[in-house]
């Protein structure tokens, strides 16, 4: 191995050490919930945060006024496809059978 070879070998170990450094001293559960009011079928959630059945029959009216966006999903727990946005501040029939925020 040449001295070149070994200084490259060592910047590139460096690299890897300090990413995994930064990576472990990042605080877990940085996330945080939308803030207002998400209601679905007038049933009001306060700073909701995940995902919600929306229901197998009836499409359910959501109100969103919080300041994230509203995803519903096809699935029953927020899998398959995005089939709606909700945007803050916006209201709209659920066409979906979950829905997920932040």
């Amino acid at each position: 191995m040449t001295m070149r070879t070994a200084r490259r070998a060592g910047k590139a170990l460096g690299a890897c050490a300090a990413a995994a450094l930064l990576a472990l001293a990042t605080p877990a559960g940085t996330a945080q919930a939308a803030e207002g009011v998400l209601s679905i079928d007038g049933t009001e959630h306060e700073d909701p945060s995940g995902c919600y059945r929306l229901g197998d029959f009836a499409p359910p009216k959501v109100v969103n006024h919080t300041d994230e966006v509203a995803w519903v999903w096809s699935g029953p727990d927020c899998d398959g496809r995005v089939t709606q946005q909700i945007d803050p501040g916006a209201s709209a029939v659920g066409r979906g059978r979950s829905l997920f925020i932040e």
